[in-house]
């Protein structure tokens, strides 16, 4: 995200941008988040005052340019006699939290006393509650907000690259003058050039940084965090609930998702490759734990979910912290000894914030090497982002159904590509077919499959039912069912034959096996 959001900021400069991926757009830590765009409640316990009030400006900003993908949501924060947060506190650092808001605020929070906590979520323990809160934040689709951003950088200008793994640096006269990629899909090689490279690469920068210097000290602290996915009826819950866990006192989040409900996050550290990250047996029985003690009536077990994602967070080492939870989660920017800029740590809410801030020492740069003059700083906080352009998205569901689309596909579609809606429409209006459900279990529809490799760069299978569409996670299924009807779509538009569409079906529905495997 921190990378898309750097290109799309240097692009609107006027900066001439290449970005590369070695996987699909927000394949790692970006797409498998809580879904979160929020000030960091929690944040305010470790004193992190000003990390908290950027992150609040920027909620309002993004529900402003990507009202389609961000949206309000209430969360229940229910406070048991005996909780490491006391009633008093918590209701203090709500105050503090919608006053650090200001006129940015989503709503102002509102104290509940026990039968008001249990008239809004009755499922929820009534042993030992003593009280609680009302507060607002935003829930996010965290993939489609990462597309959305490099989709906007593209639009400026910037090329991008996915499946491009960086292999090497290329030198010139001692400095970091560009990279050698591989294209992991076709096994081709490129040298790209450029005067400045930055590296954003989350859990994998100091990887990277080995490349300019092998002798570097690691800045990374990488930890764990997983989520499981459960049948939202059998919790019960209509709102989002934040609770302190009944295991070990961390502050965690029961999260609704259409039928489903997510639980997370952990918060252990890790050593292991990101790019093997999985949730383990230990993590799921973790949050499941948890999720019972808050809703006693659940009963959930190990076969009740549905799907879990993990993901390494990339944060700044401290060496006072003595717990993952009480690292900050401030970021910090680096400059190698080849002039390579390395940006790490932050989080998902403030991506535009840490993008800007690269992008100026991007141009500070430039001046010193090149002579360049400074271009104005990019106004990304007013630009909307892909779909963004229409708040009111009702003409759009209209529309959806008027074309014989139903009320649950429409807000679907509505919900996923806001104002975009209209293209996936257009393709429907051209050819009936596209009309056809993509899951018989799903309200999706085949003509997402062509936007997606059309506009959404989508190049594999997974790309299109993990990331684009989330069939992965919405399906009981994992969207298996869909595999074989999307490699086809897709290899009509990409030019693939027949061996590569059973291929890129079969490794979709391989990878789910060993996904499932893994966490056994």
């Amino acid at each position: 995200m921190v990378g898309a959001g750097i290109a799309r900021d240097a692009a609107m400069r006027g900066l001439s941008v290449a970005l590369v991926d070695a996987g699909d757009i927000g394949t790692g830590t970006s797409s498998r988040s809580s879904r979160l765009i929020h000030g960091g409640l929690r944040y305010l316990e470790h004193g992190e005052i000003r990390l908290v009030f950027e992150a609040l400006h920027e909620r309002a900003t993004l529900l402003r340019i990507a009202p389609h993908l961000v949206h309000p949501r209430s969360f229940i924060f229910p406070v048991y006699r005996g909780d490491r947060v006391p009633l008093w506190m918590m209701l203090a650092g709500l105050w503090l939290y919608d006053l650090l808001a200001g006129t940015r605020n989503v709503r102002w929070h509102r104290s509940l006393g026990k039968r008001a906590v249990l008239r809004a979520e009755p499922m929820l323990r009534e042993r030992g509650l003593v009280g609680g809160a009302r507060y607002w934040d935003c829930q996010a689709d965290d993939a489609r907000l990462t597309l959305a951003t490099a989709r906007s950088a593209r639009q400026h200008g910037a090329a991008i690259a996915t499946y491009a793994e960086v292999t090497g640096l290329i030198r010139a006269d001692g400095r970091v003058a560009g990279a050698e990629v591989r294209d992991r899909l076709t096994g081709a090689t490129a040298r790209l050039q450029a005067a400045v490279v930055v590296n954003a690469t989350g859990p994998w920068a100091d990887g990277l940084r080995r490349m300019e210097d092998p002798s570097i000290t690691p800045i990374l602290r990488l930890t764990r965090g997983s989520h499981v996915l459960v049948p939202r009826a059998r919790l019960g819950h209509t709102e989002a609930i934040t609770l302190t866990s009944a295991v070990d006192g961390r502050v965690m989040f029961v999260l609704p998702w259409g039928e489903w409900s997510y639980i997370g996050t952990t918060d252990t550290d890790y050593d292991g490759d990101a790019d093997g990250v999985h949730t383990t047996t230990d993590d799921v029985t973790y949050l499941l734990r948890s999720a019972n003690a808050a809703f006693p009536h659940a009963h959930l077990v190990p076969e009740d979910v549905v799907a879990t994602w993990s993901a390494v967070r990339p944060l700044v080492q401290d060496p006072g912290a003595t717990t993952t939870a009480s690292v900050s989660r401030e970021h910090t920017i680096l400059t190698g000894s080849g002039g390579m800029l390395t940006i790490v740590g932050g989080k998902l809410t403030t991506y535009r914030r840490m993008a800007a801030q690269m992008v100026d020492h991007v141009v500070q740069e430039l001046q010193r090497v090149q002579g360049r003059a400074r271009p104005p700083k990019a106004r990304t906080d007013l630009e909307p982002l892909p779909g963004g352009e229409a708040a009111e998205l009702g003409p759009f569901h209209a529309a959806a159904t008027d074309l014989g689309l139903s009320a649950a596909t429409a807000e679907h579609l509505v919900s996923r590509y806001g104002s975009e809606t209209q293209a996936i429409l257009n393709l429907v209006a051209k050819d009936r077919t596209l009309l056809a459900p993509l899951h018989p279990a799903h309200p999706a529809i085949v003509a997402q499959v062509i936007h997606a490799v059309r506009r959404e760069l989508a190049r594999t299978v997974d790309d299109v039912l993990v990331r684009r569409i989330h069939l992965r996670y919405e399906t009981t299924d994992r969207g298996n069912a869909a595999a074989a009807t999307t490699a086809s779509l897709m290899g009509a538009e990409l030019g693939w034959g027949p061996d590569e569409v059973a291929r890129q079906a079969e490794a979709y529905v391989a990878a789910r096996a060993a996904e499932v495997r893994a966490a056994e």
